[in-house]
C-alpha cells in the first residue's frame, strides 16, 4: 500500500526506460539523498523534463514493498536554457551527471544536494570561459563529499600538472581562465577522477570525459 505523498526536490542523474510509458529515475534528492524512483513518462513527461541535471519539484509516494518509490506532480524548477542551448555546456552537464551517478552512493549526503544545485545554476549562467569548469567542479565535489583536497594530496596523481592544479585550487576566476591545452585538460580531469576513485575505493569509469576531450 502506498503511503501519503511527500513533497521534495530532485536532481536527475540518469534514466532508464521501462516498457512504453515508465522511467526508472536515478536522482539526488534534497530530503532523501541518492535514490531510485519510478515515474509514468508519457508525453511531456518523457522528454526534456528528464534530461541530466534537471532540477524538479515533485511528490514522492513511498511503497513499503519496493525500493522504487513513485514520483507524481513533477515540474521543472529552472529552465536551464543556458545549458540546454549550448553544445559545450550540455557536454559538461552530461559529464557532471555521470560523475554524480557513479560516485554518490544511496542515502543522504548532508549538504551535497544544495551544493549540486548551486553548481548547476553556475554552469547555466556562465557566458564566457567554461572549458575548465568541470575541473574546478571535480575539486569542489571532493570537498562536498567530505575529503577536501590539498595540493599535497593531489601530488601523487598530478604528475607534470601540479602547478596547474594549484591554480585550479585557487581563486575561482583564475581557475576558469587558466590556459590549458585540450590534452592537458583531459589529463588533469583523469588525475582528479583517479583521486576521487582512491577515496571512494572503486574505479570511476566516466565515458563522457571523451566527449569533453573532443570539444575542449
Amino acid at each position: 500500500m502506498w503511503e501519503m505523498p511527500t513533497a521534495t526536490r530532485i536532481i536527475v542523474l540518469n534514466t532508464t526506460k521501462v516498457g512504453d510509458r515508465s522511467l526508472v529515475v536515478q536522482a539526488l534528492s534534497r530530503d532523501l539523498g541518492r535514490r531510485s524512483f519510478i515515474v509514468s513518462a508519457g508525453g511531456r513527461m518523457g522528454g526534456a523534463l528528464w534530461q541530466p541535471l534537471s532540477v524538479l519539484d515533485c511528490e514522492v509516494l513511498e511503497n513499503p514493498k519496493s525500493d522504487l518509490w513513485r514520483l507524481h506532480g513533477v515540474s521543472a524548477v529552472y529552465p536551464l536554457a543556458g545549458m540546454r542551448g549550448d553544445v559545450g555546456r550540455s557536454a559538461v552537464c552530461m559529464f557532471m551527471a555521470e560523475v554524480l551517478y557513479r560516485a554518490v552512493r544511496e542515502g543522504a549526503e548532508p549538504g551535497l544536494y544544495d551544493w549540486c544545485e548551486r553548481s548547476i545554476l553556475t554552469l547555466d549562467a556562465l557566458s564566457g570561459q567554461y572549458a575548465n569548469y568541470h575541473l574546478r567542479w571535480l575539486l569542489e565535489l571532493c570537498s562536498a563529499m567530505g575529503f577536501t583536497p590539498s595540493l599535497e594530496d593531489l601530488a601523487p596523481f598530478a604528475e607534470e600538472h601540479l602547478q596547474d592544479m594549484a591554480v585550479l585550487l585557487g581563486p575561482y576566476e583564475g581557475a576558469l581562465l587558466l590556459p590549458l591545452t585540450g590534452k592537458a585538460r583531459g589529463e588533469i580531469a583523469g588525475a582528479l577522477l583517479d583521486y576521487l576513485s582512491a577515496h571512494l575505493e572503486y574505479r570511476l569509469n566516466i565515458r563522457s570525459l571523451a566527449v569533453l576531450g573532443e570539444l575542449f
